[in-house]
This record gives structure tokens, sequence and C-alpha cells, in this order.
């Protein structure tokens, strides 16, 4: 990134106070995949970009090129995603999103696929009457872009194709194990062949076609457990957001 300025539609993913008025802020941008960025002034009480500056918020931008970060100098809403603020449950599902994405990425360059998914998954998650099938899918999807897709029709360990029965689903290995292979074997966890039938569908059909899913509250709580090992083993350490997004979940009931 040679340029001395850039033009850039963004996601704001988090910020922190740099300095008596400043803020640093991390963004996934439709251009340039992720960046860091500051923004000069921000927190007095005159500014005209704080309100544009905010996470969750898609934005344009202009960046001017600074020492350390590119320095944001013109911002502009996109989409605000309001409808986010009046429900927790909605907010949960979306820091759940944001953060997923931010663990997972680097500042490597453009991935315009990412940033569509993001911004899709922002959109579905904030105005569809159920998040749950948006946030399973955008993981799924997630697993894909970013190179860890696991391997749900042969066993990972013998090669045999999966029969309709109960299996394993091994993290280590990035997919499932028969039951003759996943007995025993480390970082493994049963999985229903109900569940897997979905994770299966979600894994190779449209969203409009994964949302045609009608899953039981046993599988939901299944897949969605069976997701969170996985993504708690690459990256080695568990998420912030599910226990918040329990929690809020919790009180709704």
């Amino acid at each position: 990134m040679a340029e001395h300025s850039l033009r850039v539609e963004a996601v704001v993913l988090r910020h922190n106070d740099w300095g008596e008025a400043d803020r640093l802020l991390s963004l996934y941008t439709r251009e340039q995949g992720k960046l860091r960025t500051i923004a000069k002034g921000v927190r007095r009480m005159r500014s005209r970009k704080a309100g544009h500056l905010e996470p969750f918020t898609r934005v344009a931008l202009m960046l001017a090129r600074g020492r350390d970060f590119w320095i944001i100098t013109q911002a502009e809403t996109v989409d605000a995603y309001l409808p986010l603020g009046e429900d927790l449950v909605r907010i949960g599902y979306a820091a759940y999103v944001i953060e997923l994405l931010d663990r997972f990425t680097y500042e490597e360059g453009e991935n315009r696929a990412l940033y569509s998914l993001l911004v899709d998954t922002l959109g579905r998650v904030t105005h569809e009457p159920d998040p749950f099938l948006a946030v399973r899918y955008y993981e799924m999807r997630l697993f894909d872009l970013v190179g860890f897709r696991p391997n749900l029709f042969e066993c990972m360990q013998c090669g045999s194709v999966i029969k309709p029965q109960d299996q394993f689903f091994s993290a280590e290995r990035g997919g499932v194990l028969c039951p003759k292979c996943g007995s025993g074997a480390p970082a493994t966890r049963p999985v229903s062949m109900q569940t897997l039938k979905f994770m299966r569908h979600f894994q190779r059909s449209s969203y409009p076609e994964a949302c045609r899913a009608v899953l039981s509250p046993s599988v939901q709580a299944e897949m969605e457990s069976l997701h969170q090992f996985f993504i708690t083993y690459l990256l080695e350490r568990a998420l912030n957001t599910p226990a918040f997004l329990r929690e809020v979940r919790g009180k709704n009931k």
C-alpha cells in the first residue's frame, strides 16, 4: 500500500482510546482487509466523526498515510444497523460476529468475500426474526474463507465414507471420525447424525437454501456447542462474547 491516501468502505471492529483525544480503531475494509487506523480528536465534544466510528458501524472513509497508522480524515455512515441498539440478544450476536472475524484475521490484504460475508451477516442479525441460522451459516462460511473448512463426509483417519449413524467430530483432525476411529481419540466430541446432516447442509448451500432448515432445540444446541469447540481449538482460547450471549438469551426466555 504505497498510496498516500485511500478511500475505503469498512466495518468498525473495535476501538481504544489513545492519548488525550484520539482513538485507535481496528477496521475490516472491503479494499484492504483489516487495517489499524487512528481518528484524531474524535473524543472531543465537537468532533464530527465520532458518531460514524462506533463498533458495528459500516462506514465510507478517507484515510491518509501517517507514520504508524492510517489517519481517518473523513467518515460517513453507510449503515449503522440501528435496530441492534434495541435488542441485547442481537447486540450479543453482532459482537460475536465481529469478534470471530477479528480473531481469525490479520493485516494481510483484501478479501472481498470475507467482507461481503461480514456485511451480509450483520444485516441478517439486525433484521431477521431469529439470528441463530444466520450466525451458524456465518461460522461455516468463515471456516471456508480462512482455510479451516471441516471435512464432514469421510472419516479423517481411515478415509471411509461416513454412514447414516452417530459419529465423532475431531477438532484436531478438522473433521469427522467414524465410530471405530473416533472412540477415545484426543480433541474429539460425539456428533449426532441429525446435527451432522445440518452442518453438511449449511456447508454446501446458499444462504436462502440454508434458511429452509428447521432445527430442533437439541440440534441447535449441539451445533452451536460443536462449532464453539472447533473454534476454541483453532484459536487456542475461548472467545469472550459467547458468555455474554448466553446470559442475555437466558434472560429473554
